[in-house]
């Protein structure tokens, strides 16, 4: 016997035909039975390791450090310079709901059109301040903002981590905690931005807890088992709609997803099923949704008029931002309407921390293996929590202010896949301890980096850029940098520690600034009233009589910043990150300022003489060149004020007043075609000076009339309409 052939196979002849195969017999067919199997969407290998009471303990211990760091940090953090409207709107919140309705200022607030925002933030902050008899004036109604701004923030971390831990274990929930609080940008919100920081927090409560609520959710689950995360989807859902009314993503997230769990779980059929669970998916997801929303109303005067209507009504303008304000980005100084399509994407590339950068990159290339190797729902849903607002924003053409603070609610989910991502990929690896050794190594070093940039400014961590950015000093003067001027306080804090300031100074002393309300909270009290505070505008700041003067770089042109001409020589102190400077105290008087009231009593030959002082001594003084502009201009020198204009340029580029005044220079010197193309340059960095261009032709022109050369007038007026 051959036992190397197959048993009852004859060998074969190639001589003759093949014999016809006999055909077997027709199996019984099966009855048809539903291909839908639940099973390949719920059962996943389990997460479980017996590492997990060591896990659970370092993620508690971690959690209860991070929690104190980010308190100690947040007491010693500067005031949010759009606090002036959040303080004003928390004082109104308490006074309506005190009064039981009876005071409605809050329902309509013109300034900063806070009424468009919910209250729960405000009225917890406000009535502990009132609790306390604290006012904006004391520097502990700031310090209870903070504190409360820092549990806030450390709760979205908190829930981020829980969150990927629901997903991928204990790993995952340290590694995403760890990367929360090493995230600069969020952590520096975590610290002072009463806004937003809320915000996420609802929805990383929301997205956690509907995670764990569809996990539990099946038709043997009792109601005892289903109310605690229940619970959870209506807090996040309160949270998040009672500070923005864009929380109402939340809501049709959770609906979205109560479908498509239904539909796991039960396939199409179900749908039409006896006993199907439909009733009850709908029952859950409408109590849920009804409640979160109901509570929300509550902390929210504005909403509680018409609950339907005005939360719509909040929603609109905020999905258009109506209110534009100029923003620098890319190195032009350019309207916040008007900014390009990948505005929110930029700076999200350049301010992320790089492990999120990459682990969502790698969550995304890696997406069909997550999505096999979890529970797919919570995978997905977290992914489309970290990326649909975005491409919604920029499908929309959304407007944003300063940078990308408006989406922070998309940072959470994006930290979670991304530390589930290197949680995942450390496991593929596991048998190479070379590769599994790697991968941490890797997460470790680029972790280092933001710790280092926190460590180094924990004052203002939020003024962070990565190193796609070049850092902080790749970014100055291209990106806005402390764009709330947080670094007023230590700017502060180095008057007084250098004895320019004093509580028991006996002389005034006057401020002058462009973050004026912030100035007037730290010191119109604190120093007895010695300490006067005086807005100035930057671009006109030696207008005004003050001693010292305190800027942040906020509202100075791009190309200023990037000349390195700012801070000038007349800077005693700067406020820096990594060496970049973030705010300047100035010293105020001197010839400038001499030269400013020469210049209003149009003493122009005075002012043209405190001008050249100004200048001989401090050459980068932009504002000096072009005060000296002026006086030349108001005294016919048209070539020596073309001369000083010019030079205001080259101290500070992108300046469109500079422009504009060589442009006069060169339009009263009859160099009209030079003006002309000045004038451009000025309507190009600022279209609003274009009344003023469009004047000064025809001041010109009817001039030209007075003096019988009406060609000459047709002229300049034919050559005003090409500009």
């Amino acid at each position: 016997m051959n036992y190397l052939a197959p048993p009852n196979l004859h060998r074969i002849n190639m001589s003759k035909k093949p014999a016809k195969p006999i055909r077997p017999q027709a199996a019984t067919p099966k009855p048809k039975t539903s291909t839908f199997n639940p099973a390949r969407f719920l059962e996943r290998p389990t997460t479980v390791t017996d590492k997990d009471p060591l896990y659970r303990k370092i993620f508690w211990s971690t959690s209860l450090a991070i929690l104190l760091i980010t308190i100690v940090l947040a007491l010693g953090s500067g005031i949010n310079g759009d606090d002036e409207y959040q303080n004003d709107y928390s004082t109104k919140l308490v006074n309506y709901y005190a009064t039981m309705g009876a005071d409605t200022s809050a329902l309509f607030i013109e300034k900063g059109k806070m009424h468009y925002y919910g209250g729960f933030f405000d009225i917890v902050t406000g009535f502990t301040n009132k609790a306390l008899g604290l006012t904006w004036q004391d520097a502990g109604y700031h310090n209870v903002r903070h504190f409360f701004n820092a549990i806030f923030g450390f709760l979205a971390m908190l829930f981020t981590a829980l969150l990927a831990k629901e997903i991928a274990g204990w790993r995952a929930g340290i590694l995403a905690l760890l990367f929360m609080f090493l995230s600069p940008r969020f952590l520096g919100d975590s610290l002072m931005n009463p806004k937003d920081i809320p915000f996420a927090l609802g929805f990383a409560i929301g997205l956690y807890y509907m995670a764990v609520f569809f996990r539990k959710l099946m038709p043997e689950t009792s109601l005892m088992e289903l109310w605690r995360p229940a619970l959870g989807i209506v807090a996040g859902i309160c949270i998040a709609i009672s500070t923005r009314a864009g929380g109402l993503l939340l809501v049709g997230m959770f609906f979205m997803y109560a479908g498509l769990d239904f539909l796991m779980k039960n396939g199409f059929g179900g749908l039409t099923a006896k006993g199907s669970p439909i009733g009850k998916y709908a029952a859950w997801a409408l109590g849920i949704a009804v409640v979160g929303y109901l509570l929300a109303v509550l902390f929210w005067p504005f909403a509680l008029q018409a609950p339907i209507s005005n939360p719509l009504e909040a929603l609109s303008e905020f999905s258009k931002l109506s209110v534009g304000i100029r923003v620098l980005f890319s190195g032009e100084n350019i309207m916040s309407d008007e900014a390009p399509w990948n505005y929110p994407i930029t700076w999200i590339l350049k301010t992320i921390p790089l492990f999120t950068l990459l682990g969502l990159l790698g969550s995304i290339v890696l997406m069909g293996n997550l999505l096999k190797t979890y529970r797919p729902l919570p995978v997905s849903m977290t992914l489309f929590a970290a990326v649909f607002p975005v491409l919604y924003v920029v499908y929309k053409d959304s407007t944003l202010h300063d940078g990308w603070r408006h989406l922070s609610f998309v940072y959470p989910p994006m930290v979670a896949l991304s530390a589930i991502f290197f949680t995942r990929l450390e496991s593929m690896v596991t048998e190479n301890k070379v590769g599994k050794y790697a991968v941490w190594a890797v997460v470790v070093l680029l972790m280092a980096e933001p710790a280092v940039f926190i460590a180094r400014n924990a004052k203002f961590p939020y003024v962070y850029f990565n190193p796609i950015a070049g850092g902080v000093s790749g970014a100055f003067g291209n990106y806005e940098t402390d764009y709330w001027g947080i670094s007023m306080k230590p700017a502060i804090d180095w008057l007084e520690a250098n004895g320019k300031i004093s509580q028991g100074m006996t002389d005034t002393v006057t401020i002058g600034t462009s973050f004026s309300y912030v100035a007037h909270a730290y010191m119109d009290k604190q120093f007895n009233g010695k300490v006067k505070v005086k807005y100035v505008k930057f671009s006109n700041r030696y207008e005004a009589a003050w001693d010292y003067g305190i800027f942040p770089s906020r509202y100075i042109k791009g190309g200023h910043l990037r000349s390195g001409n700012w801070p000038n020589k007349r800077t005693l102190y700067t406020v820096t990150a990594n060496g970049v400077p973030l705010t300047a105290i100035e010293q105020g008087g001197g010839s400038v300022f001499l030269g400013e009231q020469a210049l209003k009593v149009q003493n122009f030959p005075a002012a043209i003489d405190a001008f050249k002082k100004e200048v001989a001594q401090y050459p980068d003084n932009e504002q000096a060149w072009m005060k000296l502009t002026m006086a030349y201009l108001n005294t016919g020198n048209f070539a020596e004020a073309k001369n000083a204009a010019t030079k205001s340029i080259e101290v500070a580029p992108g300046n469109s007043s500079g422009y504009f005044y060589k442009g006069l220079a060169g339009l009263y010197g009859n160099d009209i075609s030079a003006a002309a193309n000045d004038f451009r340059e000025a309507i190009r960095l600022e279209a609003d000076i274009l009344p003023s261009i469009k004047n000064a032709y025809e001041q010109l022109a009817k001039n030209y009339e007075g003096q019988g050369n009406a060609a000459a007038a047709a002229q300049l007026r034919e050559a005003a309409k090409n500009i």
